[in-house]
């Protein structure tokens, strides 16, 4: 008996080490592929893939005790762990392929967990970090195969049981029984057994948590898609398979996610059916993901686009508008068209449709023009592009774009413009006079605005602070963000103090700044001067005026700042 255990003991360890050794590294998996093409001639591939499919159907089937349905259908949907395992049977010879291929199995047991994860639509790369370290066989685990059995007898496409193990594994470890409780739980609601699979798909949480929470999130959702469903009949305009089902549904996804109030969101859906029945799902996103970049509530965004589908139809790409035409077409008077004369000269002139979002934030208007074209005034929008689909460029930004062309560096410089553009500057003089002085890559560029606005500037001030000083983009992001933090903590100013002296992160930190404002506070705690001198008084003076300042405070200042203070350079 003994012996019968320590025997057991080393087979369990032989095929604990097996398995690892057969668990293919996503750093090689190009390589094996690779290596197993190689082994038979390109006449023989298909109907050697065909012919390893068919053995090892058998070998899961015949072998492994698995129903033959599913043992074809890992078989079919395992290409990659297939091809990995035919380059282990060394030199090809068609003629012995299937015989050879059916000793491997016998005498070298599969890791039927790396076979069963790709079948069921899980990325081949991501499998070595799902395979289990101390299992090797179905028959170990208690509820994967049953459970996936379960649902593909439902009706769920066997290859996209992957998106369900991803979002919701906890579904894997309930057993059959639970699992067909779960689902016929889904039919109290009403659902068809498609709609029930195109559902669970999309929402992979509907069918709960290990936890048990989110119970009431759960049957929120479920009678939401009931309303839409039944009460509003989409169901009946919908006539598909599981796939089109599950279309349906990542549509709705789009618009369930944006909404905070879910209890409202499905009837708002249901009235506005056309909109998931007439459109891609692609398009939906695209024109979602373009009205969000105005940064106002996600919830509003969607409701414009379902109330005003004439939205989905536009081309974000082509139209090139005027901005002060728009701003007068949508309304704005006489009086807000002169001040953004004044304020925003570098957001007019034309703009791409695709960079109208972020010239609104460039003015600061953006919450002001969403709230112009929703409620039912959307056609604003769409009747002015309409109107006028392609505007003039002025001549200064003509002749700008001349002397990019002309350059020795056209697409860097035409990169680095359209960098601007996207960031609301419009096509404008201007704009081309800003350009000249920036430094950088595009992708470098963007990084520091980005910086800039992560670190608490508004996106409209920032664009001003780059039309006055444009070498403020040509710092890295660390040296911005340590001067921004300088201002904020140690000389306890806010961001404002940039809108009257933008000029403040050009300077230098260490060798003008910290010295400068580190001198003038020690001036003021010895009581040497009770004038509280403004920070770009303190800091854009020349050396020789701020020395002069300084001796007039007191004879002795200047020495004690040059030998304090003053920055020492080696």
């Amino acid at each position: 008996v003994h012996r019968r255990r320590t025997n057991k003991h080393r087979m369990r360890v032989m095929l604990l080490t097996l398995s690892r050794h057969l668990c293919t590294s996503s750093k090689n998996i190009t390589a094996t592929l690779k290596f197993s093409k190689t082994k038979f001639p390109c006449r023989y591939k298909k109907a050697t893939m065909s012919q390893a499919q068919l053995s090892l159907t058998d070998y899961l089937h015949a072998t492994r005790s698995i129903p033959y349905a599913f043992a074809d259908q890992i078989s079919k949907n395992s290409i990659h762990s297939l091809s990995n395992l035919i380059s282990k049977l060394g030199s090809f010879s068609s003629s012995d392929f299937p015989k050879k291929l059916d000793k491997f199995l016998r005498y070298n047991p599969i890791n039927e967990f790396e076979f069963f994860f790709e079948s069921i639509g899980i990325q081949y790369t991501q499998i070595s970090h799902l395979l289990p370290h101390d299992k090797f066989f179905f028959s170990e685990d208690g509820s994967l195969l049953d459970s996936a059995c379960v649902l593909c007898e439902f009706g769920f496409p066997w290859d996209k049981l992957g998106v369900l193990y991803v979002e919701s594994g906890f579904v894997f470890k309930m057993s059959g029984t639970e699992l067909k409780g779960r689902l016929c739980w889904f039919q109290r609601y009403g659902f068809c057994n498609v709609q029930i699979v195109g559902i669970c798909l999309t929402f992979p949480y509907v069918f709960g948590v290990e936890e048990g929470k989110l119970v009431d999130e759960i049957d929120g959702l479920l009678s939401e898609l009931r309303l839409v469903f039944l009460d509003f009949d989409l169901g009946g305009s919908v006539e598909g398979n599981v796939h089109v089902w599950h279309e349906v549904c990542r549509k709705i996804k789009v618009f369930y996610d944006l909404s905070d109030a879910k209890g409202k969101i499905g009837e708002l859906i249901g009235r506005n059916k056309h909109v998931i029945l007439e459109h891609k799902e692609e398009d939906l996103i695209e024109k979602v993901e373009y009205f969000c970049r105005f940064c106002v509530e996600k919830e509003e965004v969607g409701r414009l686009i379902l109330q005003g589908s004439e939205l989905l139809n536009l081309d974000l790409e082509k139209p090139v508008i005027n901005m002060l035409k728009l701003l007068k077409h949508v309304g704005m008077s006489s009086k807000g068209l002169g001040d953004v004369r004044k304020n925003y000269a570098h957001a007019l002139g034309t703009i791409k449709i695709e960079n109208l979002p972020n010239a609104m934030r460039a003015m600061g208007l953006q919450e002001w023009f969403f709230d112009r074209i929703k409620d039912g005034n959307h056609m604003l929008l769409v009747n002015f592009i309409e109107s006028y689909p392609n505007e003039e460029h002025d001549k200064g930004y003509q002749s700008g774009l001349k002397t990019i062309h002309n350059a020795r560096t056209p697409t860097h410089n035409m990169s680095k413009l359209n960098f601007m553009h996207s960031n609301g500057f419009g096509e404008n003089a201007m704009t081309m006079d800003i350009l000249t002085h920036m430094h950088g890559t595009s992708e470098e560029l963007q990084k520091r605005f980005d910086c800039l606005l992560h670190l608490g500037i508004e996106f409209s001030k920032l664009c001003k602070i780059i039309t006055k000083q444009p070498k403020v983009l040509s710092q890295n992001p660390e040296t911005l963000e340590k001067k921004i933090n300088f201002l904020r903590q140690e000389m306890g100013k806010s961001l404002e103090l940039l809108d009257t002296f933008p000029a403040f992160i050009c300077f230098d930190l260490e060798n003008r700044i910290k010295p400068r404002f580190r001198f003038h506070m020690w001036v003021l705690e010895k009581g040497l001067s009770s004038k509280n001198y403004s920070i770009a008084s303190m800091i854009a003076t020349s050396d020789k005026n701020f020395v002069g300042r300084a001796f007039k405070i007191h004879p002795a200042a200047p020495k004690h700042w040059f030998e304090q203070f003053y920055p020492k350079k080696f």
